[in-house]
């Protein structure tokens, strides 16, 4: 058994992010590249394909599947938060179509579960992705998406009567994500050299990326993908803003 709840590896069991993900995407993968052991935001309004650029990532890591070494191996965790069971049921069957499921967890708190379940999700997948971390190989963990996180949150603290802040959000809505997307690193060669990638989405309303809960994610990550709804509407797909996107 693992606990949910873990501490983030510190500095010293760390080591520099120093090999890529592939996204198989091009935009991405020459413009804001993803290093195994990194934090990047995808961050955009809603029906702007940012689930589609992580299911496409998620399939794209079939070609490394294909190999008998385990250092190019990304073993991938999809955590649905807060969406509808119909949305879910889709993108599992287009990661079994595609034949992603092999090497594809997939933990889901719909939006008719308790918003405890919702809570506790990501939480519990991080701990699944935190195996492969620690035991030598690799993972990706797509948080889809932290804004219901923060809902689901919102709504137990307030039945619980602590005091609401800013947008109604309880005040250490920021260490709720902070601890868990610090659990995403690359591990030292004592450690193992495993990794942990995060991808978490961020659902905004109407491009306000200065709206709490996103300015919050944005200094946690090492970077986000920023998606905009004028260019998807224009047909560019994926609709990635390369101005504003960046990868630290």
């Amino acid at each position: 058994y693992r606990h949910i709840e873990m501490k983030a590896p510190g500095i010293i069991e760390r080591t520099s992010v120093s090999e890529p993900v592939q996204t198989g995407i091009k935009a991405i993968d020459s413009l804001i590249p993803i290093g195994r052991g990194q934090r990047e935001l995808i961050i955009g309004d809603r029906q702007t394909g940012k689930t589609a650029i992580a299911v496409d990532t998620i399939i794209n890591q079939k070609q490394a599947h294909s190999f008998t070494n385990e250092s190019d191996k990304i073993y991938c965790i999809y955590v649905a938060i807060g969406q509808k069971r119909s949305s879910v049921a889709q993108i599992v069957k287009k990661l079994e179509d595609a034949g992603a499921m092999d090497y594809t967890l997939i933990v889901s708190a719909t939006a008719s579960e308790a918003a405890a379940l919702q809570f506790i999700a990501p939480y519990s997948a991080c701990s699944m992705g935190e195996y492969f971390r620690d035991n030598g190989m690799h993972a990706l963990i797509i948080y889809d998406d932290l804004s219901k996180h923060a809902v689901a949150y919102r709504q137990i603290s307030l039945l619980l009567r602590r005091p609401p802040g800013r947008e109604a959000y309880p005040g250490d809505v920021f260490y709720l994500h902070s601890r868990l997307l610090e659990r995403a690193a690359k591990m030292s060669e004592e450690k193992g050299s495993g990794s942990l990638t995060a991808l978490p989405i961020i659902e905004t309303q109407a491009g306000d990326v200065s709206a709490y809960i996103p300015t919050n994610v944005i200094s946690i990550t090492d970077g986000q993908i920023f998606l905009e709804s004028e260019l998807f509407y224009k047909g560019r797909r994926p609709a990635v803003n390369v101005g504003i996107s960046v990868s630290r």
